[in-house]
């Protein structure tokens, strides 16, 4: 794809949105760790969160990765890591685990944090099989080197098509 090709968008419709996360629901729920807390990863991750906090009647915490804001989410993430060195257990929720940065991240920061990787879990809607980091729950696959359409979630579909063209031709890895 050129830089100039506009990439092809593909609405993800309510319904199998909320199919996707009542999957990732009962896989959470059916499995035998059961977090304290749901954490939704903003900006992508927080609606999916709220719902799987719902669905399984547990209290969620939301961490803003996407705003860039210098040492906002660090901040955040240090004070989970201590939550999760006490032996709270902590399921990370996001849209999308497509090259793996923001996992990486966290886990990263988590890490050099002190945080407990027995008492973490991260569950994703959509799961690249190419990513660099790995879920532990997720609702469907995809392969990136294959599949190179631009996912745009219930939630961002009110935003303009312009807008949401002009997000995904600034990651275009993800799309060439």
């Amino acid at each position: 794809m050129s830089s100039t090709e506009e990439p092809e968008l593909f609405y993800i419709a309510y319904d199998a949105f909320l199919a996707d996360v009542q999957t990732v629901a009962r896989q959470v729920g059916s499995g035998g760790w059961t977090p304290d807390f749901i954490i939704g990863i903003g900006r992508g991750g927080l609606v999916p969160a709220v719902y799987i906090s719902h669905q399984l009647k547990l209290p969620m915490l939301s961490i803003d990765h996407s705003s860039k804001v210098p040492g906002f989410a660090d901040e955040l993430l240090g004070k989970v890591a201590a939550k999760s060195a006490a032996g709270v257990k902590l399921l990370f929720v996001d849209d999308i685990n497509d090259s793996g940065g923001t996992i990486d991240y966290i886990r990263h920061l988590l890490r050099d944090n002190g945080c407990d990787q027995d008492n973490l879990r991260f569950a994703v809607l959509m799961n690249n099989s190419r990513s660099r980091q790995t879920v532990d729950y997720w609702a469907s696959m995809i392969d990136r080197d294959s599949d190179k359409r631009w996912f745009v979630f219930p939630w961002e579909s009110v935003g303009a098509n312009d807008d949401i063209v002009e997000e995904a031709l600034s990651v275009p890895e993800r799309l060439s």
